[in-house]
């Protein structure tokens, strides 16, 4: 099972040699709707939408990064778990929470979708309104 902590003192991070301390960092996510997507992960996370403009959103976090929504023209939902000469998720999204049944229930109110596959207990896969899949995670410490 996957578990992962977040580092005591992320300051002492390496960083690229090109960084400097304070600079942002964000991940970009296609969708056919980028301020419909943004604004169900804003309302889910309850982070602020911080910019918009035609093809493009973007929700800031409590660190600093971003999400990114962009515009994507002929955008295809990917295909979770994977089959065979689909469109593949190529990458998704991770949010721990303290009560997994609560966190369903407002990310469903919101729009998300459960998935029929549930790999894990302690993880419930949903997908966002474009079909992208994300997972809640459990904190079990």
């Amino acid at each position: 099972m996957f578990s992962w902590t977040a580092p005591p003192n992320p300051i002492m991070l390496p960083v690229m040699r090109s960084r400097k301390p304070g600079m942002w960092w964000g991940a970009a996510i296609e969708a056919p709707d980028p301020a419909a997507l943004a604004r169900f992960y804003s309302d889910l996370l309850e982070w602020p939408l911080v910019h918009e403009e035609p093809g493009t959103a973007v929700v800031g976090t409590p660190g600093g990064s971003y999400l990114v929504f962009q515009q994507a023209d002929g955008y295809q939902r990917p295909v979770w778990p994977p089959e065979p000469g689909a469109q593949r998720p190529m990458t998704h999204l991770d949010f721990q929470v303290g009560d997994l049944s609560d966190a369903v229930a407002e990310a469903v109110a919101l729009g998300a979708v459960v998935a029929p596959d549930q790999p894990q207990e302690t993880v419930r896969v949903l997908f966002d309104p474009a079909g992208h899949p994300f997972c809640l995670c459990l904190d079990t410490d």
